[in-house]
């Protein structure tokens, strides 16, 4: 049976602050919890699930004898953040990011992605195209929130996120082409093919800042025969890196 303490702090991580605070945050649902479990059994906390879950596991029986906790439904009910709850939470301790020592392949910059849900969808479409680094800069949403980790479909396992100020990160030494998108840029030809690239990636509804694009030796765009102002910056992502590795 989960105490009073252990429901509050399994709560609080639906909160930055306390994810920040703690180091840790929530995936749920038995897809999610198999990823986790397959591929960050280190950074596993713990795993809470119904009995059902526990009967049709069938993974690593020491780290579940280790980390498992059995609960019932109803305090499944008490600290999921799903609708609909699932049958297995897990709580994880963050990764340590790093910083490649060398920038191989195409990688990610994200200015300012502010919705949840779209940055869980491009980490999963990046992991999808290879991508292995995704910077985050200022103003983008918490990779670790519950909405981004779901979204992410357990891509965030799998791509090393670190945060950084751009306008700094922009300072250093970069040898590889930096690619922005832009309504300014031109479309990608048949001719275009960069092996290591950053492509940059821009606010929802802003786009790429200015100071930033600045910095680009690239100004690529997204040709468009409709009337909408803009694309989804998930959408965007996803054509641009199919573009990019094709």
């Amino acid at each position: 049976m989960l105490s009073k303490p252990q429901v509050k702090y399994i709560q609080s991580l639906f909160h930055k602050k306390f994810r920040e605070v703690h180091g840790h945050y929530i995936v749920e649902g038995p897809k999610m919890a198999k990823e986790a479990i397959g591929l960050s059994p280190d950074h596993i906390e713990h795993i809470y699930a119904c009995p059902d879950w526990f009967s049709s596991f069938d993974g690593d029986l020491g780290l579940l004898h280790e980390k498992g906790i059995r609960i019932t439904e109803v305090e499944m009910e008490k600290i999921s953040s799903l609708q609909t709850p699932s049958d297995v939470l897990v709580v994880l301790r963050k990764p340590k990011p790093r910083l490649p020592v060398e920038w191989k392949g195409l990688n990610l910059v994200l200015d300012g992605i502010q919705d949840p849900g779209n940055l869980g969808t491009i980490i999963r479409t990046a992991d999808w195209f290879g991508v292995q680094h995704i910077i985050c800069g200022s103003g983008t949403a918490d990779c670790y929130n519950p909405k981004a980790v779901q979204a992410s479909m357990g891509s965030i396992f799998r791509v090393n996120l670190l945060y950084e100020d751009l306008d700094i990160f922009f300072e250093h030494d970069i040898s590889v082409p930096i690619l922005a998108s832009s309504l300014a840029g031109r479309p990608l030809s048949a001719e275009d093919h960069w092996k290591d690239a950053l492509l940059v990636i821009g606010n929802e509804s802003q786009g790429v800042r200015e100071k930033i694009i600045s910095r680009a030796t690239h100004k690529i765009l997204i040709p468009g025969a409709g009337h909408a102002e803009s694309l989804n910056a998930a959408v965007a992502t996803g054509i641009l890196l199919y573009e990019l590795t094709n």
